[in-house]
């Protein structure tokens, strides 16, 4: 008998696998799109890796006779006496902004969530996200022109009796404007996500803490922040996997020759390898070394995720 219920039960899920498949076939054809757009645009281009591993002649085509010269490139590249420098520089200033990036919106957001006016609320947020939706080429004018010498910022440091700074042209100072205007760019959207963690804790516990006699200092410590933890780990967490990429758009639009030596990162020198030099082979073994750490970065990233955070992505 109980083999009998075992082969009745098998069509039954045979017909509701079925079913759930067609109910989520207008799902599947709305995927399709984006699918073709990421097989064209990002495996389609992986076919050229292998110019990492030629001496590259774009005369005779990607797929023409080309002296291959196995791992010629990569020694070469780590050789080099700046390649070591950019990888710091690219380390450092990502992880610079994934650390104050992660502080300083987890501040904002447990200040607004101590306003009370909603008006005043919703208007502070709205005024904190705007930039995040302005690119760096438009953004990269404006500072040039309030962070040169002669700009908006240094015409007040200079009435406050300070000396001007060279924001964009000294190699010891472009790091934190980098930094800093990262942040500055990027804190609203972050401050959304944490409040909209804060929205999750239970009210009950705010009202414990208050019948214990915690102030709002101590209710923010002890209630605000312990709330916000998982989702302070999960972002901190995935953001690991991108610190080999410390933001080229920014770096690209502010940066000059005056600061290579600090504020040149690894995808600016695959840019300037292939585009500029055009030395093709090169930019393609650096870009390729990076992609190759970034994997098992992120890969080490998602396995935290779901360690600290019980985060899965699949």
């Amino acid at each position: 008998m109980r083999g009998k219920a075992l082969k009745a039960e098998k069509p039954v899920t045979h017909i509701r696998s079925r079913s759930k498949f067609h109910r989520n076939i207008p799902l599947h054809l709305m995927m399709v799109p984006a699918l073709i757009l990421v097989i064209l645009f990002c495996y389609v281009p992986m076919g050229g890796l292998v110019i990492a591993f030629q001496k590259f002649i774009p005369a005779k085509g990607l797929f023409g006779d080309q002296q291959w010269v196995g791992f010629d490139n990569f020694r070469y590249l780590l050789s080099l006496p700046n390649t070591w420098q950019v990888v710091f520089n690219t380390l450092y200033i990502a992880a610079a902004k994934i650390v104050i990036g992660q502080l300083f919106p987890i501040m904002v957001a447990i200040l607004l969530n101590e306003v009370r006016c909603s008006g005043y609320k919703r208007g502070i947020q709205t005024l904190i996200y705007l930039p995040n939706f302005l690119s760096w080429v438009i953004l990269g004018g404006i500072f040039m022109n309030i962070l040169s010498t002669d700009g908006l910022v240094n015409q007040c440091l200079m009435a406050l009796g300070m000396e001007s700074v060279s924001f964009l042209g000294d190699k010891n100072v472009f790091p934190g404007t980098l930094i800093v205007t990262d942040v500055w760019k990027n804190f609203g959207f972050n401050t959304i996500a944490y409040l909209a963690a804060i929205t999750g804790i239970d009210p009950n516990l705010y009202e414990a803490a208050t019948v214990d006699g915690a102030n709002r200092l101590r209710r923010m410590w002890h209630v605000t922040l312990p709330g916000m933890l998982p989702i302070i780990v999960l972002l901190a967490v995935i953001n690991l996997g991108g610190i080999l990429s410390a933001g080229f758009e920014q770096v690209y639009n502010l940066y000059n020759p005056t600061v290579y030596e600090t504020g040149d990162i690894i995808d600016t020198m695959v840019y300037r390898l292939g585009f500029g030099s055009g030395q093709y082979s090169l930019a393609t073994a650096m870009g390729l070394m990076k992609s190759a750490v970034s994997t098992v970065l992120i890969s080490v990233s998602y396995f935290l995720a779901y360690r600290f955070a019980n985060y899965r992505v699949f």
